[in-house]
């Protein structure tokens, strides 16, 4: 009756260290930071799916810019060329690249779009239209699906850098995740100049 009682006990105290610990906590939010980084890609991969039809609609455009075709077509080869598994978000490189190789579609496709508003007969094109309106939705939804995963990343890293859950992270070796970061960053961060003199 002795030793049923203490392995109770011994088990009870274990459980309440470990929820008292945050390891629990740990479990949930890396649940949720893995679950808010699968909507990034997903809304990434919609992406993805929608550039080759956009680029054939476009290549319809005799006189298009053929160099800005080149450019969309190889951001998107790049950026689907990254293999994103679940330990890219435990890998800062990784995670740079893809960072990385997602900006420069992103910058190809604004480039096209920008490109495209020169030739009235794809402006007229309703195909082109309807794909326009669906890639101008999916990069909201990516703009959405990044600040979920980057506000997931960041009560994540806040339990794993507080004391004491940072002692729980260390004993079993939580690391802290590496978050989305922007662009340009260093142009945002410059302020926007403001002349009032007359021209």
């Amino acid at each position: 009756m002795t030793s049923r009682f203490l392995k109770f006990l011994l088990a009870a105290s274990l459980s309440f260290l470990l929820s008292a610990c945050g390891y629990n906590e740990f479990q949930r939010l890396d649940e949720q930071t893995k679950s808010a980084w699968s909507e990034v890609l997903n809304q990434y991969q919609r992406r993805a799916d929608l550039v080759p039809n956009i680029v054939a609609t476009v290549k319809g455009e005799a006189a298009f810019e053929q160099e800005t075709l080149t450019r969309v077509i190889e951001a998107r080869s790049r950026a689907t060329a990254v293999q994103v598994t679940p330990d890219t978000l435990n890998d800062p490189a990784t995670f740079q690249k893809f960072q990385e190789t997602q900006a420069s579609l992103s910058s190809a496709l604004s480039r096209l779009l920008v490109v495209s508003e020169s030739y009235p007969t794809l402006k007229a094109n309703q195909g082109f239209q309807d794909l326009r309106v669906q890639l101008e939705g999916t990069e909201n939804r990516i703009a959405v699906a990044r600040n979920r995963y980057i506000q997931s990343v960041q009560q994540y890293n806040v339990l794993a850098r507080s004391f004491p859950n940072n002692l729980t992270a260390m004993v079993f070796g939580y690391q802290i995740k590496a978050n989305l970061s922007v662009q340009n960053e260093a142009q945002i961060a410059q302020p926007p100049a403001v002349s009032f003199e007359k021209k």
